[in-house]
Order: C-alpha cells, then structure tokens, then sequence
C-alpha cells in the first residue's frame, strides 16, 4: 500500500493558524487525541481549501478566525463544501457578536486560545460526540456570568431554546418548534452558552433541568 493510499484511508484533519509556533502545538493536541490520524497544517484559507479538496473530506477543521482569507463568510462556503466535516475555531476573540456570527455560519464549535491543553482535547471529544460546544478558558470568563444568577440574565428566546435544548431537541427541530432559522438558533445556543459559562449543550441542558426548565 502506497503513502498516498494510507493517507486517503485515513481520517484528515486539517489545523489552520498563520502563526507556526501556535500551529504546531495545537497539531500536537490534535495528534495526541486522534493518533492514527492524518494531521494537516496551513497558513491561510487558500492552503485549507486545497488540502481539503486534495483526498477524502476531512474529519475536522481546527481553524484561527483572523488568519488570511478568514471570515465567517468563508466558514459559511466551507460548511456548504464540507457538510459532514467538523469545524472548529481557536481563537483569542472575545466579541460575542463575532463569535455569534461564526457559530451561526456554522461552525461546531469555539475554543479560546487561552484554553488549556486537557480542555482542548476534552472540547474536541465533545465535538466528535456531536456536540456544540462553546470554551473560551480561564482567560475568557465573560464579566456579566460572574455575578447574579446566570439563568435570569437569559433572554426569553434563550430560555425558550434551552428548554427545548434540555428535552433533547436538534437546532432543525428547535427552528420548527419556534418557526425561525436554524442559524437563529445557532445564534440563540452560543448567546446562552456564553451567558450560562458552560462549553457544551449537554452541560446547559443540565442547569436547565436542575433549574425545573426542562
């Protein structure tokens, strides 16, 4: 069996950063959590599209949000190439607007660079599982959840979707039950995430129901 045919056998996951140094060790993660796996680096959006189109759709793309050719725009083209990849951002960004914006893109997930290593693989791991999931780090802890109680600072929409979040429902079949969007309610699940400091939609579903919401 030749290289090539061992590397197209295997699962591709591609890690975008433009800074090497941060590449690398977030490949070394990754390459310690999946290790029979096919390990990629680029430095720009243009090296991502080509690596992806060169074999079998990656299993995962662990993305920088601000590297060249980076956009929630971009994310979008590449959910709509990839539908059964996963993508993931690591990134320094803290704006909830921004952040909002690329899990409604479509993005699986959102890990702040300030994340440690264990929570990293821990995110992904979640991720592959089928989660959503949302950690910005120890860095990263929003002002507004650290005091008051975090369900009361929900919007009613929020609550709403965490409701239907903890019975168990989908972003389609929450978009159906509320007659919006399922970008709406990407949108609604990071936004409560945020605000609930947790990182996964398991988690929330669970204050949820210790709160009598589900």
């Amino acid at each position: 069996m030749t290289d090539v045919t061992k590397e197209l056998q295997q699962d591709r996951i591609i890690v975008a950063d433009d800074h090497p140094v941060f590449r690398d060790g977030l490949s070394r993660i990754v390459q310690r959590m999946f290790p029979s796996a096919c390990v990629l680096e680029a430095g720009d959006m243009a090296d991502v599209l080509r690596l992806a189109r060169d074999g079998a759709a990656p299993r995962l793309f662990l993305l920088d949000l601000l590297f060249p050719g980076q956009s929630p725009q971009a994310v979008t083209a590449l959910r709509q190439a990839f539908k059964r990849s996963s993508i993931v951002i690591v990134s320094m960004v803290e704006d909830r607007a921004l952040i909002d914006e690329v899990m409604a893109a479509g993005a699986d997930g959102f890990i702040g660079k300030a994340t440690p290593p264990d929570q990293i693989i821990a995110a992904l791991q979640a991720v592959s599982a089928g989660e959503f999931v949302l950690t910005l780090g120890p860095a990263g802890l929003p002002e507004f959840v650290k005091s008051g109680h975090a369900l009361d600072q929900l919007t009613p929409r929020q609550q709403e979707v965490l409701q239907l979040v903890a019975r168990g429902l989908s972003n389609k079949e929450i978009a159906r039950e509320l007659d919006i969007s399922p970008f709406t309610v990407r949108i609604h699940v990071s936004s409560l995430l945020h605000t609930l400091d947790v990182s996964t939609r398991t988690a929330a579903a669970a204050l949820a129901a210790k709160a009598g919401l589900d």
